[in-house]
């Protein structure tokens, strides 16, 4: 058995992780922090001091309530992604627990998921009529009276209420793969801005005027493009765009001012914008960083960041929107200890060639100390991205001698429309394939094919099982985390109102079930032999614990090594530290052996 010593990984683990969600009137940040071992809310003053304001049982997250002293905090329960809204008053007892919050949506049933929050209202969506559909409502804050702008919107992804607070921008997945449609709703709206049949992606609405958006759209090209439009459709202009990469498009509440992101495999280049798409000044942050959040100040003055790194576990810096100055609120760095931080690794980027001459994206962590044993670390969606910012996992792996792979399969986002189409419905083993050239372009790094294996949570777990199930003899091991082990069970249990969003990417329990079974996992499961080490959180309402409990009762009974852990407190995931602290020193424990030469297959 190989030895592990897993203090290095419980000291990446217990590194706190910081997210930017709010600026109030008075320059006060609403922060994330997760130093109590969840995502909890924290007030960073002007002058850099730290409130904690939450110390819930569960992860949470907010807005500032202009004109007062409130917060709007969206949480759930134990994972199970029912968000329910609450109303936090500062003057009350800090920080607050579940106790100390006052119910302002609550229906433990359904979801309600907070949109935009201005002076006057409050926006929400909610699937509570039927727990399919998804409503858009409208709060007065003054008189509680709600609003529904918009009934069955469909699967409501942003919402940004209008100047005059009178409608609603707002984006909702359609049933065309990879795509989504921008609408007005509310009062006297034109309705749909973009085809609900149109195979694109429009999103980020932002209000220029009370008859204007800027936002992003694909439209008729490969990769996103920042344009602006009349709320009727009328008098479309791309005002941005890149040929090679996607821009992302965060605008300030006065729309003076737009922050600009350029995907560059799988990091982001920063830059402000005069209104026009004109040019103001690059951001210069020192190294390559991803966004994972984005607050601006009321007056547009300064742009608040959110921001990871490779070898950053999350950063808060604070953008002067006129000089571009940039001051750090937050340096996640600091944190790390010197002598850790120096044996941290950053991601070299490159491009797998496939049989069917295509070429794949791939990050490579690469070890100070290498052992030959590689393990592939496939992200979710499929519809995302691998991105370059700070996972530890990753870094836990390279500690330990894996040199690791990252790659963004066919089907990943970050490099234009045709890659993410490339595995929908009956080409999703495709894929798959894609698996199979980076096994063999390991010997090109000098890495052992005998010694690799696979490592995903959700549709990356479901892509270890079918790598696993489908090509038994090239992989030693796989981490499941959540993933599909059949297509079509996962369809038929997974929840009501996510369905058919996902029978859009896999294929349909009506249409298409001969596909669902061709690509399932569970189909080629007299193939699979390679040990599996799976974790789920019980109240996951995305891919169901049956999903586990399957793959786990069928190698069990055919005499393949599984082993399964299941969090009674999580869902899609592992939320909370100390069930991190317990599932991944164990499961990289359990690469190590599966992968050692003498110990393993």
């Amino acid at each position: 058995m190989t030895s592990y010593d897993a203090t290095d990984l419980t000291t990446l683990l217990e590194l706190e992780s910081w997210v930017a969600h709010d600026v109030g009137a008075d320059g006060a940040v609403l922060a994330g922090n997760d130093a109590s071992g969840t995502m909890q809310l924290v007030r960073i003053g002007p002058d850099g001091s730290r409130t904690r304001l939450t110390a819930l049982a569960g992860r949470c997250l907010g807005r500032w309530v202009p004109g007062t002293r409130s917060v709007v905090i969206m949480h759930d329960s134990g994972g199970d992604e029912n968000w329910q809204l609450s109303l936090l008053d500062l003057d009350g007892p800090l920080p607050a627990t579940d106790e100390d919050l006052s119910p302002l949506v609550h229906d433990a049933r359904f979801v309600h998921t907070l949109e935009d929050v201005t002076e006057e209202h409050l926006v929400y969506s909610t699937n509570r009529r039927d727990g399919a559909s998804w409503d858009v409502v409208v709060r007065d804050w003054r008189t509680g009276a709600e609003h529904v702008v918009a009934q069955d919107a469909g699967y409501v992804a942003q919402s940004r209420v209008s100047p005059d607070g009178r409608r609603c921008a707002l984006v909702a997945l359609t049933t065309q793969p990879a795509a989504a449609q921008l609408s007005v709703v509310g009062d006297e709206s034109p309705g749909p801005i973009t085809p609900a049949d149109e195979p694109a992606e429009h999103s980020s609405p932002h209000w220029l005027s009370d008859d204007q958006l800027i936002f992003v759209s694909n439209r008729d090209r490969d990769f996103r493009a920042i344009v602006r439009a009349k709320v009727d459709g009328s008098d479309w202009q791309t005002l941005l765009a890149d040929d090679a990469h996607d821009l992302h498009l965060s605008a300030a509440p006065d729309g003076k001012t737009l922050l600009v992101t350029t995907n560059v495999d799988g990091s982001r280049r920063f830059a402000l914008h005069e209104p026009d798409g004109t040019l103001r000044r690059a951001i210069d942050l020192g190294r390559d960083y991803v966004s994972t959040s984005v607050a601006w100040a009321h007056d547009g003055s300064r742009v608040v960041l959110g921001l990871s790194a490779c070898v950053d576990p999350g950063s808060i810096a604070t953008v002067d929107t006129v000089s571009g100055e940039v001051s750090w609120m937050i340096d996640g760095v600091e944190q790390i200890p010197p002598a850790l931080r120096q044996r941290l690794v950053e991601a070299s980027c490159h491009r797998v060639p496939t049989s069917d001459g295509e070429q794949v994206p791939c990050f490579v962590y690469s070890p100070e100390n290498p052992t030959g044993a590689t393990v592939l670390h496939i992200h979710g969606g499929p519809e995302a991205q691998a991105e370059r910012f700070w996972n530890p996992v990753i870094q836990g792996l390279a500690l330990a001698g894996f040199t690791v792979l990252q790659p963004n399969v066919r089907g990943s986002d970050g490099y234009g429309k045709r890659w993410v189409s490339l595995d929908d419905v009956d080409l999703r083993l495709d894929s798959v394939e894609d698996l199979r050239a980076l096994h063999d372009w390991l010997p090109t790094l000098d890495l052992d094919p005998d010694r690799s294996a696979l490592w995903g949570g959700s549709y990356g777990g479901y892509m270890v099982l079918a790598g696993l199930a489908t090509q038994p003899d090239l992989w030693a091991a796989g981490v499941d985390i959540v993933g599909i082990s059949s297509l079509v069970t996962f369809l038929e249990n997974t929840s009501d109102y996510r369905r058919i969003y996902r029978e859009r990417e896999y294929g349909s329990l009506e249409h298409d079930r001969d596909t669902l079974i061709r690509c399932s996992p569970i189909t080629y499961l007299d193939q699979l032999r390679a040990p599996l080490f799976a974790i789920h959180g019980a109240n996951d309402p995305r891919v169901p614990l049956s999903e586990a409990e399957q793959i786990h009762a069928a190698l069990t009974d055919r005499g393949v090594p599984c082993e399964l852990r299941v969090y009674d407190d999580e869902g899609h995931g592992l939320a909370k530290r100390a069930n991190r602290l317990d599932a991944y020193p164990a499961a990289i424990g359990f690469l190590l052996d599966t992968t050692d030469p003498i110990s393993g297959r």
